[in-house]
């Protein structure tokens, strides 16, 4: 076996060279952003109404927004077995 101590100092070494080889140009700070608005939250349109109708209305449109995929899935399905019925009937 190998002396393995040696032959990590010479990587070492050799990779300490290589690093203190190597230019490195750090870039200046970067400009800050200038914030838009600050927001506490998502924005939700307010009419008027109160938090719980809110949250009513976005839970009834992601039910209906749900539904409306499952049709569409059922839908598509359906036409796929219509579709390839008559070729699997021997």
């Amino acid at each position: 076996m190998r002396d393995w101590k040696s032959e990590l100092d010479a990587l070492v070494a050799e990779a300490m060279a290589f690093a203190g080889s190597v230019k490195v140009e750090i870039e200046g700070p970067r400009p800050q952003l200038k914030k838009v608005a600050d927001l506490d939250g998502p924005s939700v349109p307010h009419d008027g109404s109160s938090e719980r109708d809110q949250i009513r209305k976005r839970v009834e449109s992601f039910k209906a927004h749900q539904e409306r995929l499952m049709r569409e899935r059922e839908e598509y399905a359906n036409s796929q077995l219509r579709r390839i019925r008559p070729i699997t009937k021997v």
